[in-house]
């Protein structure tokens, strides 16, 4: 087995920090880091090992003025990190991160195409098995993997898709042999551990970055297989109406992270209720000034439309990712 690769000292010290606040603080801190953060610092407290007193009270000095010098911790096992990552992020949510940071602890091959452009991922996997590419794109983070699909031949892709919705987990040799095939093509040496992966929630997450008209299509094709599974991956996709079923402070919060020119060309495609709630949440003046761009501005195409509530609901779930809004309702499980 490979010796784990160290972590850079950035990210050792911010995993050094973590693990010498317990648990708890440290499930606070985490809640408002992005996904991609939480994994990177998650790898490496899983393989930074045992820490001396003096290095953990330099690390909280580097970080917190005056702060007391820490005492000496125990720590990089397996159950510390899913006890912090299921505080911070929920049982269902931290799975699926779980399973990447210790698979990724070990793996080389895998964790190579989180780092490459789409485009490359989609070159190297395109003649794969369907349930091999099914497989890959479960392992990545959905946006990313959104994008690999949309650079693969368009009639593998709804099949794709089925096949990820309807992993029921990896079985540890098939993964293994996977990493090993994937590693061969980039160098370095291979390991395995189950992995909780893929599932009509993971194809969910992948059609939520796609645009309408290419998620409706792909729908479509699976529900032309699968009509039950397209209709339970249709109910988990969490779409522009659903900002309705939104808390009033999560959406204010979202409202601040909007950018600017895309709220007018959204809500112009939005029904009367859905704006009314954006109405009630601003200023009277900001909702005044909204209402007369609304007003001044003519037709706008539903490519537009489409484009900029899918910005909006990037900044939606980015926000929920980060534990700093509950997307409600469908959106539920995100958070």
């Amino acid at each position: 087995m490979a010796e784990p690769t160290p972590a850079r000292p950035g990210l050792r010290e911010a995993a050094t920090l973590l693990l010498s606040l317990g648990e708890e603080p440290a499930a606070e801190v985490l809640k408002y880091l992005s996904a991609k953060d939480v994994q990177r610092i998650g790898s490496a407290m899983s393989t930074i090992g045992p820490l001396s007193k003096a290095e953990v009270g330099q690390t909280v000095e580097r970080f917190l003025e005056n702060a007391d010098e820490q005492a000496s911790v125990g720590i990089g096992t397996d159950d510390y990190i899913r006890s912090m990552l299921t505080n911070a992020l929920g049982a269902d949510k931290a799975t699926g991160v779980i399973d990447r940071i210790l698979f990724g602890r070990s793996s080389k091959g895998l964790e190579t195409l989180k780092w490459m452009d789409p485009r490359g991922v989609a070159d190297n996997i395109r003649h794969e098995h369907p349930q091999t590419i099914a497989v890959i794109l479960a392992y990545l983070e959905s946006e990313q993997a959104s994008e690999v699909l949309m650079r693969l031949p368009e009639n593998v892709r709804a099949e794709v898709l089925t096949r990820v919705a309807t992993l029921d987990g990896v079985q540890p040799s098939a993964l293994s042999n996977l990493d090993e095939v994937i590693e061969r093509q980039f160098s370095g040496n291979a390991a395995t551990r189950t992995a909780s992966l893929g599932g009509a929630k993971a194809t969910a997450d992948i059609l939520n970055h796609l645009e309408g008209s290419q998620e409706t299509a792909i729908l479509n094709q699976i529900r032309l297989t699968d009509a039950p599974l397209a209709t339970t991956i249709e109910e988990l996709i969490f779409t522009f109406e659903d900002l309705l079923e939104m808390e009033d402070r999560d959406l204010q919060e979202l409202m601040r992270a909007i950018p600017n020119d895309c709220l007018v060309p959204a809500l112009k495609a939005a029904d009367e209720a859905l704006r009314d709630k954006f109405f009630k949440n601003m200023s009277q003046r900001a909702g005044g000034m909204l209402k007369d761009d609304l007003d001044a501005r003519g037709p706008v195409r539903i490519s537009d439309a489409e484009s900029a509530q899918k910005q909006i609901l990037t900044a939606a779930r980015q926000l929920a990712d980060a534990g700093t809004i509950a997307l409600g309702s469908k959106g539920e499980g995100y958070v």
